[in-house]
């Protein structure tokens, strides 16, 4: 690169600042709190940047790509690149890398906190509590050992969940078409197609990767097929899960409840004022958002803030492996690309 490096980094933290500004030190930084949208590039006039740095909440569409003229690389803070046109960077040579690692341990708890939630009725134990009742009526929970969790997507974080399934003495069976037998193995695990998991499972937990591919890949069909009475947990991505299929099989009692840290269209289920609001996002569902809205309401669901990675440890792990992934690509040896 003949100029100085312009690096814009997007929905970051104060205490992120002063470790990113020492990491490039011959580059000009930039910070926004917010995510990355066309009128923040436009507002800011940072269309001269030359590698930018979102998280999640920025969706860097073809449009807001077109608003970044001299752009060269995106290095996202996150294992998923679902929030980023990929086909876009490729037609224009921007290279875009991830965090391929930062979170398999953090996620994996994480989704033992959701089952444990639902198995042991936590939540519901504090509210009683709370008022200071202390009977126990109808809070008669579950154990986990010798139950059947169905892992759907075992990459790292899959294969860490199945991990510590063991610890629980649980019976892990696996549906992914990519993993190796000897992974299985290791895991004291067994695969499956996705139909007998659906069938057989007490438990069913969502690792896989988000893509048209993955887009509902449980839906109104399969999600008849779910064993009566099992417990559907979702810290991957929304847009897996069919909302409508979700809400008609807990409806149903197919599924006795759902621990689920990503919501489809999350960006706005936070208030009910936004449906009625003149920047209401127009690519987002208003049945699906409504639907959300059922959800969070309901006492079989536990719902967290897609929240699952957030931890002091892995965000330290993030934060390093993107100033890795920069330094690398400024070196002209760029790493962990898409």
């Amino acid at each position: 690169m003949k100029n100085k490096p312009t690096i814009v980094f997007y929905e970051i933290e104060n205490w992120e600042k002063p470790i990113l500004k020492k990491a490039f030190p011959h580059s000009v930084v930039k910070f926004s709190a917010d995510p990355l949208t066309e009128k923040s590039v436009i507002e800011a006039r940072w269309e001269k940047a030359t590698i930018i740095s979102p998280f999640i909440y920025s969706s860097v569409s073809a449009e807001v790509l077109r608003a970044l003229h001299h752009l060269d690389m995106i290095a996202t803070r996150s294992t998923g690149f679902d929030h980023i046109d990929t086909e876009f960077c490729k037609k224009h040579s921007i290279a875009v890398s991830n965090v391929p690692t930062y979170g398999e341990n953090t996620v994996a708890e994480h989704t033992f906190a959701l089952i444990l939630s639902l198995s042991r009725k936590i939540f519901q134990s504090y509210e009683r509590t709370e008022k200071f009742t202390f009977d126990t009526d109808g809070l008669r929970g579950f154990d986990l050992k010798d139950k059947t969790l169905g892992i759907i997507g075992c990459g790292n974080i899959g294969k860490h969940v199945a991990r510590m399934a063991q610890g629980f003495e649980m019976n892990v069976v696996i549906a992914d078409p990519y993993i190796k037998n000897t992974a299985v193995k290791k895991l004291h695990a067994k695969t499956v197609p996705l139909s007998k998991l659906l069938a057989t499972s007490d438990i069913i937990t969502l690792h896989a990767p988000y893509s048209p591919k993955t887009h509902h890949l449980l839906n109104k069909k399969n999600i008849k097929t779910i064993k009566k009475g099992a417990f559907l947990i979702n810290t991957s991505r929304g847009g897996l899960v069919d909302t409508s299929a979700l809400v008609w099989a807990l409806n149903k009692k197919i599924l006795a409840g759902a621990g689920l840290d990503v919501l489809e269209e999350e960006c706005v289920v936070k208030e009910e004022s936004q449906i009625l609001s003149k920047n209401w996002p127009k690519e987002c569902n208003l049945q699906t958002v409504l639907e959300n809205h059922m959800l969070v309401k309901r006492d079989d669901v536990i719902i967290t803030p897609h929240n699952a990675f957030n931890s002091t440890e892995a965000l330290e792990r993030i934060l390093h492996t993107t100033i890795e992934n920069i330094q690398a690509f400024l070196k002209g040896r760029p790493q962990n690309r898409v």
